[in-house]
């Protein structure tokens, strides 16, 4: 796997910070290749899973478990699947089109990495041929990263709701 950067793809919602990932040399990252590609051919649907993100997890109700009940190894699938219900918010995403895949960081309810993803042609995922594609680089991702947490490189800075180099910086390159 080649050299990726860990950035910051939105931190002004009020309970999580978001992140993406971005390959060395990329111009977009790849959160933002995703809703690129299917803003025009999926567009309700990006809309829905944006909406979801930003508002249900970002600003209302944090990185809730329930929303990540989609788990493929290391990461997870949104949107969630079947029929959810937090307080007064309620969603059904049944035979939704696309997934996108995230990290929990440490089961965290305010810290997420968000990947790419792609478009759900079968059943399962894996008989998806660029869906399967998308999963496993974001599985590779999540693993990075989880590596570097845990050994040190990577530190949560619980002033900020955010992720550093074990040096302070915001830099973060894997």
């Amino acid at each position: 796997m080649s050299r990726f950067e860990l950035e910051i793809w939105d931190n002004e919602t009020e309970k999580v910070t978001f992140y993406t990932v971005r390959w060395e040399g990329a111009p977009l990252s790849e959160t933002d290749k995703f809703f690129a590609k299917y803003k025009e051919t999926e567009k309700q649907a990006a809309q829905e899973l944006l909406s979801l993100i930003i508002k249900a997890i970002g600003n209302e109700h944090g990185a809730l478990p329930e929303f990540f009940n989609r788990p493929e190894n290391g990461v997870a699938g949104l949107p969630p699947k079947g029929k959810i219900r937090i307080g007064e918010f309620k969603a059904h995403f049944q035979q939704f089109p696309l997934r996108l895949y995230a990290l929990r960081i440490n089961d965290r309810e305010d810290l997420v990495v968000l990947f790419n993803g792609g478009l759900k042609t079968s059943e399962a995922n894996r008989d998806s041929p660029e869906l399967n594609l998308k999963f496993i680089e974001a599985d590779a991702f999540g693993s990075r990263i989880e590596q570097a947490i845990r050994e040190g490189m990577i530190v949560i800075d619980e002033s900020s709701r955010s992720l550093k180099l074990f040096d302070g910086s915001d830099e973060i390159i894997l």
